[in-house]
């Protein structure tokens, strides 16, 4: 019999189960999965943009059942380093031999607008449901949403803008202003003209200022310092943060910790290492991509250990789910054919935030996690 090869997945995030769930369907017989992570639970985290207004919730779930359900085991220990040579994953607790590992880590958020309230996920939700109460208090007449240099998934941003809009209308506090504030040259402009005309269409209806072509630097004293000049007066600022690679000992990564990969997710010349996720140099840091790019290294793995499957390549589609407070828009970009589409009704199924191949059924059967219902 043959035997099965061991395939450690570092990290429990979206791109390792997405991975788990494609060996147990690409090769059952032929790789033996194992996750290691230091978490609990897995969160499921792009809604939490919502929860400061009360119309949605982050969920989350015990990692493990999730992980067994996927058909791998977990083990609860964090990796520190990568000994490619030696063909070994180090962990807190010794060093694990590998046929190939999957580095699924993510990405560290920092603060890119000093001086902002930087929202990073459900840590933050809580100061801004309080920005919003001082707003509605009257305390505050002048916000502004800024997407800082070097930020590449702006959609939350635009998100938080429009649902902080429509809730301040549908309160009264029709005397605070919102504007956002972008390096973009058109907002929301990598889903194209079509994408980008119908983000601009609602920030126009709802009353929301746009300022393209400008990076905030720096919040202090109620002006927001722009680049390559200029500054905007605000009472509060809110900003996504900026992402940092978590640059593993032994592996290959450039000065802002980001992994290179191959259309296969090879991690430089290492015929063994594979990376998916945010972690990677790929620009867009986005959960469905993070499955296509899981999706492309498990496929090659699986291939490697002996599938009869010829691997696909990563060709990314990026899919965004865009919350407006009232009608959700669907936002899909080709970004190799540049062929891109907009609409009010899904135009993918299961219509969730995160689209994964395996991931997007997995969650919705098994947890009735859909999000198409959201307003």
């Amino acid at each position: 019999m043959r035997r099965m090869g061991r395939v450690v997945i570092a990290g429990g995030g979206v791109a390792a189960l997405e991975a788990a769930l494609a060996l147990q369907d690409l090769a059952p017989e032929l790789a033996d999965v194992e996750i290691f992570a230091p978490d609990e639970e897995f969160v499921y985290r792009p809604l939490a943009v919502a929860e400061p207004f009360l119309a949605g919730e982050v969920r989350r779930f015990p990692l493990e059942p999730l992980v067994e359900r996927a058909g791998a085991s977990l083990r609860r220990t964090r990796v520190t380093a990568l000994d490619p040579g030696a063909r070994l994953v180090v962990t807190e607790e010794g060093t694990v031999p590998y046929d190939a590992v999957l580095l699924a880590l993510g990405a560290r958020s920092t603060e890119a607008v000093t001086g902002s309230l930087t929202f990073r996920g459900p840590q933050d939700s809580q100061a801004l449901a309080g920005l919003l109460d001082d707003a509605l208090a009257g305390e505050v007449r002048q916000i502004v949403f800024a997407v800082p240099a070097g930020v590449t998934w702006p959609l939350p941003l635009y998100e938080l803008a429009l649902l902080t809009r429509e809730t301040l209308i549908d309160r009264g506090a029709l005397n605070v202003t919102v504007t956002v504030v972008t390096p973009e040259e058109a907002p929301l402009g990598i889903f194209g003209t079509p994408g980008s005309a119908a983000v601009r269409e609602l920030l126009e209806a709802r009353g929301i200022g746009l300022r393209t072509h400008v990076t905030p630097l720096s919040f202090e004293d109620g002006v927001l310092r722009l680049a390559p000049e200029g500054r905007i007066e605000a009472d509060r600022v809110v900003a996504s943060p900026r992402l940092q690679g978590p640059a593993l000992p032994g592996v290959t990564a450039d000065w802002h910790g980001f992994v290179p990969t191959d259309e296969h997710g090879r991690v430089g010349s290492e015929v063994d290492v594979y990376a998916a996720g945010d972690l990677t140099q790929f620009p867009i840091k986005q959960g469905g991509i993070a499955t296509q790019q899981a999706d492309a290294a498990a496929q090659a793995i699986a291939a490697q250990l002996g599938a009869r499957i010829e691997p696909e390549p990563f060709r990314p589609v990026l899919r965004g789910l865009l919350l407006t407070g009232t009608v959700p828009r669907y936002l899909r970009e080709e970004t190799e054919t540049a062929r891109a589409a907009v609409d009010t009704e899904p135009l993918w199924w299961p219509p969730d935030k995160i689209v994964g191949h395996y991931l997007a059924p997995f969650l919705a059967q098994r947890l009735g996690l859909v999000e198409h219902s959201l307003a």
